[in-house]
């Protein structure tokens, strides 16, 4: 079995312990459970879907209008992760395993969740902006309409994956791969038709995409805007696990492999564990955090298919 093959036996989609990205389809699935149980509720007890609507979303989805969202500041982050369509669900859950799947690969488990509510919170605020700072729509029916759904959080995902790398290949037993770029491609172009005429929508969807690519450009400078969340969930483990407990690291000691050798020592035999070690280097901080050696590590392992 080659390294590569390997590796992709390793990486369970669901279930995997320390997976991001995995605890981040389950939460949103128990939101869509949740909301879709009180809908159920509601036409039961021969309820209109208005009324649903109008008392239960509207609490979750963020609204356009400045007055009533500084009554409701927490949808900035309820909207996100709150479907009620059954295909809206799906449909955004499934372009989130797929680029969220590639980013772990290319930047490790740990940018997923910060880039998905990096983007998120861009796009819900620039929602509110564009609406009441341009008066035609302040004083347009849009300013009644809210922003619902993950959105503009998945562009910022498509956008920042694609930025890593654009030819990124997908698919390579189809005449080598089809570029990565391609499918981000039909996801803006999916959703920017989808949204119609609501330009405080469009502007959401533009500005979390905008945040997705500097995101990525600054975690290529050494620039982690993600490593405080990190810090904030190893603090809460160390409070409920103090015997192991989490040491801080710099973006230096993520992206260079400390290793007991010395920089340029080669390893004179190819082994098991040595193979095991930089595949689970490369879940956990990506591909590009492997040095030259460690990469030519790799190949000479997937020639000898250990």
């Amino acid at each position: 079995m080659s390294v590569l093959e390997q590796d992709s036996r390793r990486k369970t989609l669901l279930g995997e312990d320390g997976n991001a990205l995995t605890m981040l389809l389950i939460f949103n699935a128990i939101i869509f459970v949740a909301v879709g149980f009180v809908k159920v509720l509601y036409l039961l007890n021969d309820r209109a879907e208005a009324d649903f609507l109008k008392e239960i979303v509207s609490w979750i989805a963020v609204p356009a209008a400045a007055d009533v969202f500084a009554s409701r500041p927490w949808t900035l982050i309820s909207y996100m992760f709150s479907h009620v369509s059954l295909w809206h669900f799906i449909s955004n859950m499934l372009w989130l395993w797929g680029f969220g799947f590639i980013l772990n690969d290319l930047a490790g488990s740990k940018k997923v969740v910060p880039l998905f509510l990096y983007g998120g919170l861009v796009g819900s605020v620039v929602f509110i902006l564009t609406i009441n700072l341009i008066p035609a729509l302040r004083e347009s029916v849009q300013v009644k309409s809210t922003l619902l759904g993950a959105g503009p959080a998945l562009m910022a995902i498509a956008i920042g994956t694609t930025t890593f790398s654009p030819r990124y290949k997908i698919f390579p037993m189809i005449n080598g791969g089809i570029p990565l770029w391609i499918f981000t491609a039909i996801f803006v172009a999916i959703h920017l038709a989808t949204i119609g005429a609501g330009i405080g929508a469009a502007a959401a969807y533009v500005a979390a995409g905008a945040m997705g690519f500097v995101f990525v450009q600054q975690l290529k400078q050494g620039n982690d805007w993600g490593q405080w969340m990190s810090d904030f969930v190893n603090w809460l483990n160390d409070l409920f696990n103090p015997e192991k407990k989490h040491s801080p690291k710099t973006m230096k000691h993520q992206l260079f492999y400390k290793a007991d050798q010395k920089p340029f020592e080669r390893t004179p035999h190819i082994t098991q564990q040595r193979v095991d070690e930089l595949l689970d280097k490369i879940h956990q901080k990506g591909y590009f955090s492997l040095t030259d050696e460690e990469k030519d590590f790799l190949k000479k392992a997937a020639k000898e298919e250990l």
